[in-house]
């Protein structure tokens, strides 16, 4: 049974706006997630293989890979390929991009960022 203070801590956290609430819980759900989204927000032109971007970010591929996949299933990038090779960008559709914006825009806020790390923390239990 969760103690008074975990409640108060659990309500703490979840004051957020709740769009960006559910897209930190159920979309950027990872910090290597995080990084990537963060990554294509700053260069929102490139096109790249998984190999590329794990470089770019500082990461290994094998946990780039699953990551990127995911990001494609939740419409944040897309897949594509371009002969033997598969491509990754970041999502065009309008809303989605106002969506990693809006995100890149909050994590500015110290306080937004102290919460969306607590929520990545708590859904890697």
């Amino acid at each position: 049974m969760a103690s008074n203070g975990d409640d108060f801590t659990a309500r703490l956290m979840d004051d957020m706006d709740p769009v960006l609430l559910d897209f930190v819980k159920t979309k950027v759900n990872s910090f290597i997630k995080w990084d990537l989204v963060r990554f294509f927000h700053e260069n929102p032109h490139t096109a790249d293989t998984v190999e590329n971007i794990a470089k770019y970010a500082g990461r290994n591929v094998s946990a780039v890979e699953p990551e990127l996949e995911d990001l494609v299933e939740n419409g944040i990038m897309t897949k594509t390929q371009l002969n033997d090779t598969t491509i990754f960008t970041l999502a065009t559709d309008d809303e989605m991009r106002s969506l990693v914006d809006k995100f890149i825009l909050a994590c500015e806020d110290r306080h937004f960022r102290v919460k969306a790390v607590y929520h990545i923390i708590r859904g890697m239990r």
